[in-house]
């Protein structure tokens, strides 16, 4: 699935991806997926070449610049927030607590459709969802199937956080700050990867990346160079330490993620990633998902696709819509998008803050609009924890089983989550 070092995915998967970025593919989207049905290398080497040849349409209504000049002028302009130096401690302990529990919680659904996921939590009498979710043996009718790493990380079939990548790029993150400091560059951040993390345990475009980093490509010839994943939602999911590590000051934190986001991203991929850090920034700061989601938008450039959808689900919030109206939108306006690409993720973590009203209520709408779950639980239970301290995860869900992280990053398999907290205090400028 995806698979990086497969033409009869990648070239299928760049046309899908050049379609969705104002592309006039014609007949070549058909024509890249029968010569993948085939396995037809000659065709689909063909089909690629064409495909590097085409232009954007002319009547494209968007501008979508990921040049550092064009985005360094952008956040110049982004302010920052007065932080509560005595509350920060434990906003920074929730943030960690709220991604590693909200990761869980979305897991075993992760990659399901929305109407597959209101029939597993019915099934498991859990709707609207109330805790970690049972693994469900037959299925329920209706469900194609489960993550691979449902097993185990249903409940009562973990003792530790789960092994995932939502994790392991935070961790990585604090580890790289820890090294390089807040000047730290992409081309460290790419050394750290091949040094620290499994190519096996990356996706889509990380893992595209890595290859090419492998063959001796250099960033931001990384990010391009066969990788039709270069808008999907890896880079945002890496955003959150730079925003940790940053509280109050959401250009700060948007300016490390772009010399992170630049190694495997681009145009909203990359923007995916600012705005991420930003929010988590805004968050240890302001008080409400609200204002902290209005905060971080300042980073999105304004004609983009992400800004946009962003404004969107805003929009119907500020209209009085509920947020069955808003997955609705989503789904309706969005659903043509890969299930993890980032601007529909992006649209239900927004979703999430801002018609939950605790913590639970909060992951549980989120994951409830489908697609990549565990990686949106992870940022709405981040951004939740940063707003309301540790105190705003409930006990009952940390418990034992959320004190120590299960990792593929070396040297930090179960480390705890205390000590990620109190090293990323300590990185706090």
């Amino acid at each position: 699935m995806h698979d990086v070092l497969d033409p009869r995915d990648l070239v299928p998967d760049e046309a899908e991806q050049l379609a969705h970025s104002g592309y006039d593919v014609g007949p070549w989207r058909a024509e890249a997926s029968a010569a993948a049905e085939a396995g037809d290398d000659a065709r689909l080497r063909d089909v690629e070449q064409t495909l590097g040849r085409l232009e954007r349409r002319p009547d494209w209504g968007y501008a979508e610049p990921d040049d550092d000049a064009s985005l360094h002028a952008l956040l110049a302009g982004v302010p920052a927030v007065p932080v509560d130096q005595e509350r920060l401690s434990q906003r920074i302990r929730g943030a960690w607590l709220g991604r590693t529990v909200g990761n869980t919680l979305g897991k075993p659904v992760e990659g399901l459709s929305r109407a597959e996921v209101e029939i597993y939590l019915r099934a498991a009498g859990q709707w609207p969802q109330t805790g970690y979710l049972p693994l469900l043996d037959p299925l329920p009718e209706g469900v194609s199937g489960l993550h691979p790493s449902a097993p185990h990380a249903s409940a009562g079939r973990f003792v530790d956080v789960p092994r995932d990548d939502d994790i392991d790029w935070t961790i990585v993150a604090l580890h790289l700050i820890e090294c390089h400091g807040h000047e730290l560059t992409t081309e460290q951040i790419a050394a750290q990867w091949l040094d620290r993390v499994p190519f096996t345990q990356t996706y889509t475009a990380e893992r595209a990346a890595y290859r090419n980093l492998v063959h001796g490509v250099a960033p931001p010839d990384t990010a391009r160079l066969r990788n039709p994943y270069r808008e999907w939602i890896g880079a945002l999911i890496r955003g959150d330490a730079f925003g940790y590590v940053n509280p109050g000051r959401p250009a700060d934190a948007a300016r490390l993620a772009l010399v992170d986001a630049r190694l495997s991203h681009t145009a909203n991929g990359i923007y995916g990633e600012l705005w991420a850090a930003a929010l988590v920034s805004s968050a240890l700061a302001l008080d409400t998902a609200d204002a902290a989601l209005r905060h971080a938008l300042a980073v999105v450039p304004g004609h983009s696709r992400l800004a946009e959808a962003l404004r969107g689900v805003l929009d119907l919030h500020d209209r009085g819509a509920g947020h069955t109206d808003a997955l609705d939108w989503v789904d309706a306006t969005l659903g043509h998008y890969p299930w993890v690409h980032t601007i529909n993720n992006a649209a239900l973590i927004c979703a999430g803050l801002l018609w939950g009203e605790n913590f639970m209520d909060a992951v549980g709408i989120c994951i409830s609009g489908g697609r990549d779950t565990d990686s949106n639980a992870a940022t709405v239970g981040s951004v939740f924890g940063a707003l309301h301290g540790a105190a705003g995860v409930p006990a009952e869900l940390v418990g034992t089983t959320h004190v120590h992280v299960r990792s593929a990053v070396r040297d930090f398999d179960r480390i705890t989550v205390d000590e990620l907290a109190q090293r990323t205090m300590r990185q706090v400028t």
